[in-house]
């Protein structure tokens, strides 16, 4: 069996049997099969599509190019919860200390920033000292002691995902269902979670733009999912603007300290509290989902979760002072805004051009080896259905570095589109429940 067989095979429509994906994954976990060809073949799969079956194997393989997980040793259930990406989502980053704070063990191992979306790693390694490579040792340490763990995949966890997903993001071969559920799929399963919770994102966005694709795509994890005999559910939520105010990394760390300590935007809390609830309720620690909703509030009101957060900061060798002190965080040291060229309202918002935006002015990766700058960030001042006046501003830019700003400048104008009369429909939050009824 040859890598380059595999490659024309898939590139003419073909498909894979489980012992090809195998060979495949294997080969390249252990060196043998370069970047060059798992980029073709990544490129030939985005252009012709998985079978079912072909993601099942790919799922499994990945899952089981490292080590599964055991906290069978730990009380009660083991929960997470996963995002597919979107512009200002760190929702993560909020009901982790809120889930953990009402009792329930979240281990989450995350992912780093994917085409035009931020990573959970990278935001918090914009807090100084924060330690997201942690040893399987000192991670179940860490879960013992505060509930929950947040790091990346160490090289005993889905490292064959470890490798496709930076690869993925370098090649433009993000954008499709059968490889993003196999490389979610595989390192939440590695976890040893007896719950998931998915958080999938549709339109302008999110990598699925149309309802119809993001509920598919919900809908084949969720089967993957209980095929492994776990408790898996999907919101399906939008991405046809920014969550919340901000994108960046040390401005969205800002803006989950906020909503823990019972403030931040309407839409970030929202989201945060209906995750959790479904977290604590698939979790059998509430009753319902409405019970869920009331715990998570109560974890926020009382200051647990925000003092949780803070517990696992320090636990990861990051600085807990952030949680008083924010300016202790990485800053960009200038700022413009873009404003509007015309008055009307606020019709349609290209989201993905603001996530690239971000991206070319240093807060993301073009390639595997880039460095992210944790300072610059967008902060968004109106949302679709706004009425708004030429001249007043939409997006604010914290920028260090302005050889790329006219570039990043003329995306974000051109990212808001602005009519006469008020729109007929606004984005609503949650679109859809997928795999479970309460």
């Amino acid at each position: 069996m040859r890598a380059v067989d595999l490659i024309r095979k898939k590139r003419d429509s073909g498909t894979h049997s489980r012992e090809e994906i195998d060979f495949l994954i294997s080969g390249y976990t252990r060196g043998d099969i370069p970047d060059y060809q798992m980029a073709a073949w990544l490129m030939a799969t985005w252009l012709r599509g998985l079978s079912h079956a072909e993601t099942a194997a790919l799922t499994e393989a990945m899952l089981h190019s490292g080590e599964v997980l055991d906290l069978g040793s730990f009380p009660g259930k083991k929960v997470d919860k996963h995002s597919t990406g979107g512009v200002g989502d760190n929702a993560s980053l909020i009901l982790a200390p809120i889930v953990a704070a009402g009792g329930l063990t979240v281990p989450m191992i995350s992912g780093r920033g994917l085409g035009h979306t931020g990573g959970t790693l990278d935001k918090l390694e914009s807090i100084p000292g924060f330690n997201v490579n942690l040893s399987l040792d000192r991670f179940r340490s860490v879960l013992r002691e505060c509930g929950m763990g947040l790091i990346g995949q160490t090289a005993e966890i889905a490292p064959a995902d470890k490798k496709i997903y930076a690869l993925r993001d370098a090649t433009g071969t993000v954008e499709n269902i059968g490889l993003i559920c196999a490389s979610i799929m595989s390192k939440k399963l590695a976890e040893g979670i007896d719950v998931l919770v998915l958080d999938v994102k549709t339109g302008s966005g999110a990598f699925m733009k149309s309802e119809q694709d993001s509920t598919r795509l919900a809908e084949i994890m969720v089967d993957t999912g209980q095929r492994m005999n776990k408790k898996v559910m999907a919101l399906v939520t939008d991405m046809d603007q920014p969550l919340g105010r901000f994108a960046g990394h040390s401005a969205e760390i800002i803006e989950c300290i906020g909503v823990l300590n019972g403030k931040g935007p309407a839409d970030l809390r929202e989201l945060s509290c209906e995750l959790s609830a479904w977290m604590f309720y698939l979790g059998e620690r509430t009753k319902s989902v409405d019970e869920g909703r009331e715990l998570a509030f109560e974890m926020v009101a009382s200051g647990k979760a925000r003092e949780k957060f803070r517990q696992g900061i320090a636990l990861q060798g990051g600085d807990p002072l952030v949680i008083d002190e924010p300016e202790r965080l990485p800053s960009a040291q200038s700022s413009v805004n873009v404003v509007a060229g015309r008055s009307g309202f606020i019709n349609t918002i290209e989201c993905e051009q603001l996530g690239i935006a971000l991206a070319v002015l240093g807060g993301g990766r073009e390639t595997k080896e880039s460095t992210i700058d944790h300072g610059v960030a967008l902060e968004f001042h109106k949302r679709i259905g706004d009425r708004i006046e030429r001249g007043a501003t939409l997006v604010t830019i914290h920028y260090n570095d302005d050889a790329r700003l006219a570039q990043a400048k003329s995306m974000i104008a051109a990212s808001y589109h602005i009519a006469p009369e008020e729109p007929r429909f606004k984005p609503q939050l949650i679109r859809c429940t997928v795999g479970w009824q309460d």
